[in-house]
């Protein structure tokens, strides 16, 4: 065999393998953006399944009013529910998504008597509510996970006034994204705590992640997309992708928002209405004032008074700087007006009485700085994928937009697990890393900073934002 001939072999041999590879790299980069598709090629079957099979369909959230004494039966089940068009497996409580509406007296004290009828061990979280420990909700912490057929009774106060929610607080990145929240409406005992409004509407924002008219792929042992968390592609008030609601021309409506998506920040407003921020997560601000949006993180609740003095349709919507969602939209019925609106937002001097003893720490050094970082155990590694060699670092995030508003790194945000991603709390000034921050004697009041070390990975310039919530306080 000629010299020539053992050339051309070893080109064909060296064009072959180059293929292989790049064929390699495809179905590599393939099966972390589709792990349904992985899974189901291999005999790991350990996913939530999908099917909708013969499960009800959702219901619309009722009104339930508690006295205090009361107590309450609340089940988890499987159902289903037509999104974009297709019928999807949802989870809900008592069956409907967003949960029944538990409207009760500030101050009252209830029993919700829970049982869990899901696929996914489970727990009920009062958010915002000042609750005894025993009954927070944190499964593993103050309490045994609810495996699907058990029970649990919660004893809950509620010495607050405002709008709270409730929702699992184990594997919540399936369940809650799956329907599992509902509010906690507590009407006040001091008579003028609000101003007068003719209606009030609870209105949960959230985003759901389908793939061909289906759930996207959750893993029963596995959390993905820990990274960046689960970005959503459909948007949705109350578990609706069109969400209408209809009122009369005059109306004055108060509108208790909260955020239910896994990591989305919302950016809500109702164009051409008049809108006033009056309240948040612990209830009346010290302040009102006319705003044209409100911005809401995860978990975050806003309440809003929105006069509708003209008839017509309003849009809901959701703006970033880059695109615009229409949410839902609200019909406004031709109708006499026989009330015109407060104009002049309210100041509550008696809330801002309430915290004066607070406000000489607001100049106060701190104490202590702690700085919230994470150990991504290799997945450095994944920055060749991407185009780059560098590895990705932790620094300050001191440039750019502050808020992630869509999912700018799904690649890596999709190869991201609870086993390759680790959160660590670290003392700032001995760099040792802390699993608590105070205990003892708290009457000292102490004084801490949380520094925040964005994830950058220098060959995708995209940065990351995580959210934070301090428990307790």
């Amino acid at each position: 065999m000629n010299k020539e001939l053992l050339n051309k072999i070893s080109s064909m041999q060296k064009v072959l393998i180059a293929v292989f590879i790049a064929f390699l790299f495809v179905a590599g980069i393939y099966l972390y953006l589709n792990p349904q598709d992985k899974l189901s090629q291999s005999k790991q079957t350990g996913e939530f399944s999908n099917a909708v099979n013969n499960y009800p369909l959702a219901k619309t959230p009722e009104v339930v009013e508690l006295k205090n004494g009361d107590s309450y039966n609340l089940a988890a089940s499987i159902v289903k529910k037509n999104i974009k068009g297709q019928e999807i497996k949802m989870l809900a409580y008592n069956g409907s998504i967003p949960g029944p509406i538990i409207k009760l007296s500030q101050g009252a004290e209830i029993t919700v008597n829970f049982k869990n009828e899901t696929d996914v061990d489970s727990t009920i979280h009062s958010h915002g509510v000042r609750v005894d420990n025993k009954f927070d909700g944190v499964a593993d912490v103050t309490q045994k996970a609810v495996k699907p057929g058990e029970s649990f009774s919660y004893k809950l106060k509620f010495p607050d006034a405002g709008i709270f929610w409730y929702h699992p607080h184990i594997r919540e990145d399936y369940a809650q994204e799956l329907g599992m929240y509902g509010n906690y409406l507590v009407t006040p005992t001091q008579k003028d705590y609000w101003a007068e409004v003719d209606r009030e509407e609870t209105l949960f924002l959230d985003d759901l992640l389908t793939e061909n008219g289906k759930i996207a792929f959750f893993d029963r042992n596995i959390v993905n997309n820990t990274l960046m968390g689960r970005f959503g592609n459909v948007m949705l008030i109350n578990a609706d992708d069109k969400y209408r609601l209809s009122i009369k021309q005059g109306e004055r409506v108060r509108f208790y928002l909260t955020n239910a998506a896994n990591t989305r920040v919302f950016n809500a407003s109702i164009p051409n209405a008049q809108m006033r921020l009056v309240g948040g997560d612990n209830g009346k601000y010290e302040r009102e004032e006319w705003i044209d949006s409100v911005l809401l993180g995860p978990s975050e609740r806003a309440i809003v008074e929105v006069w509708f003095d003209k008839a017509g349709k309003y849009q809901i919507i959701h703006k970033t700087p880059d695109k615009t969602y229409t949410l839902g939209t609200i019909s406004v019925a031709k109708s006499p007006v026989t009330t015109s609106y407060l104009l002049t937002p309210r100041v509550n001097q008696d809330f801002i009485n309430s915290l004066s003893f607070l406000r000489p720490l607001f100049t106060k050094p701190v104490d202590q700085k702690l700085n919230i970082t994470v150990d991504m155990m290799g997945m450095n590694q994944g920055s060749m994928m991407m185009g780059g060699n560098q590895s990705m670092g932790m620094q300050d995030d001191n440039d750019g937009d502050k808020i992630e508003w869509e999912d700018n790194m799904q690649m890596m945000n999709a190869m991201s697990t609870n086993k390759n991603i680790k959160w660590k709390l670290v003392d700032d000034q001995t760099k040792k890393k802390r699993t608590w921050i105070l205990t003892g004697n708290l009457e000292k009041v102490k004084k801490l900073r949380f520094q925040f070390l964005t994830i950058r990975n220098p060959s995708i310039q995209c940065s990351t934002q995580y959210i934070f919530m301090a428990r307790g306080f």
